[in-house]
């Protein structure tokens, strides 16, 4: 099973794998049972999320609000203050659509709930200061299926959201939101990466001294 994500992703490095592809050895790898988790978006519910969040932004007035940083806040820090601000402001304002933790550790941070027909998207949601198209720099989406599996049951649609926004000394002014609507074909880097930890190399099979 380890062979076949290498062969797929490693021997071929010029052909880019997609998010289908990713869930699908993904699911291999963890000795899980096939299932669809990445669907193709419906051609009207895009749109029906887009005016949403227009109209919450608008009502809402958080363009160029201002979201107090706390004092030595780290970068992920300012992030995830930025993210909290945005939230709290949008959720009120928004009608057809709710947003909700998501609850467990891992992708996605919050889900977007439809309303009128109870679907549940997966919402990622991420923050920056320096959006830059030609930027290669990664930016984690997923590297776990047991939080979409136990969470969410096919159709599943995939959004990201992005908060852009400005530094000006103490604060963060929100500057626009970027949503990306992610399809099966849509095109991810993978890496594949091992760890370990204390217990793994306390019983390991490998010599080890401490001095």
């Amino acid at each position: 099973m380890a062979e076949d994500i290498e062969i797929s992703y490693f021997v071929h490095p010029c052909i880019m794998p997609t998010l289908s592809d990713y869930y699908r050895d993904l699911l291999i790898w963890e000795g899980e049972q096939p299932r669809q988790l990445v669907d193709c978006w419906p051609a009207a519910l895009p749109a029906a999320i887009e005016a949403e969040f227009i109209q919450a932004v608008t009502d809402s007035g958080l363009k160029s609000s201002a979201c107090s940083i706390r004092i030595g806040s780290t970068n992920q820090s300012i992030g995830n203050q930025v993210e909290e601000y945005a939230i709290l402001r949008l959720s009120p304002r928004m009608r057809l659509f709710a947003i909700g933790p998501c609850s467990g550790a891992g992708y996605p941070d919050k889900v977007l709930i439809q309303q009128a027909t109870g679907l549940r998207m997966p919402l990622e949601v991420k923050a920056t200061s320096d959006w830059n198209p030609s930027d290669s720099n990664r930016r984690v989406l997923t590297s776990s299926s047991q939080k979409i599996c136990q969470q969410f049951t096919s159709p599943v649609h995939h959004l990201l959201m992005t908060l852009l926004y400005t530094i000006e000394s103490q604060t963060a002014r929100m500057d626009a939101i970027r949503l990306d609507f992610l399809e099966p074909d849509t095109a991810v880097n993978v890496r594949l990466e091992a760890s370990v930890n204390h217990k793994i190399l306390a019983a390991g099979p490998h010599r080890s001294k401490v001095i």
